[in-house]
């Protein structure tokens, strides 16, 4: 490891569990939780639910991921860095710069246009049955013969794919990052 000091036990520990809570928090919301509650409430429930639970996430993300970034970063000046650790400091940068944009732009953006979305489905008795199920063409319908609906919709698309694009890539350079601090646990 390239370092012109070595961590002690402790800042060792504190770096393990920021990628231990950070990658655990991405697994269960990103693949877990989501799934669990979509079969369970309403739409508008769900989209509520996230609502409230998206912004606390990506902060979470965020501070974890700028914390991580920092400690690797004291530990590993950019002078010394061999090729691999360049790659990992590179990987926290991008986590801690995905996280960033979900917090500040795509979360908040996709969150909007949800509730502008949930107006118009609202008006026509839309959004309260759980699942999509039974009412699948009565939302197609919708997308069909409102503009402002359809508007919304493709717009909700493009933040929701961008957030969950971030998302993706953030957990693959945790998990990346996590896989190369566990097979090198002698150089954190």
């Amino acid at each position: 490891m390239a370092t012109e000091g070595e961590p002690t036990d402790a800042i060792k520990v504190l770096h393990l569990l920021l990628l231990a809570f950070t990658w655990g928090m991405q697994v269960w919301v990103s693949f877990i939780g989501g799934f669990a509650l979509v079969k369970q409430v309403s739409l508008h429930t769900f989209g509520l639910v996230q609502s409230k639970l998206f912004p606390i996430y990506f902060y979470c993300l965020l501070g974890s991921n700028f914390t991580s970034l920092a400690v690797y970063a004291v530990y590993h000046p950019r002078e010394l860095l061999d090729w691999h650790e360049g790659v990992q400091m590179l990987m926290f940068f991008v986590a801690l710069i995905t996280a960033g944009l979900n917090a500040q732009w795509f979360g908040p953006a996709a969150t909007e246009v949800m509730f502008q979305m949930r107006a118009v489905e609202e008006e026509h008795g839309l959004g309260n049955q759980v699942g999509l199920g039974s009412q699948r063409e009565d939302y197609a319908k919708l997308k069909e013969q409102d503009p402002k609906y359809r508007a919304y919709r493709k717009t909700f698309g493009r933040y929701h794919g961008l957030s969950s694009l971030c998302n993706l890539i953030g957990f693959l350079c945790i998990t990346t990052n996590l896989v190369y601090t566990a097979l090198k646990l002698s150089t954190i």
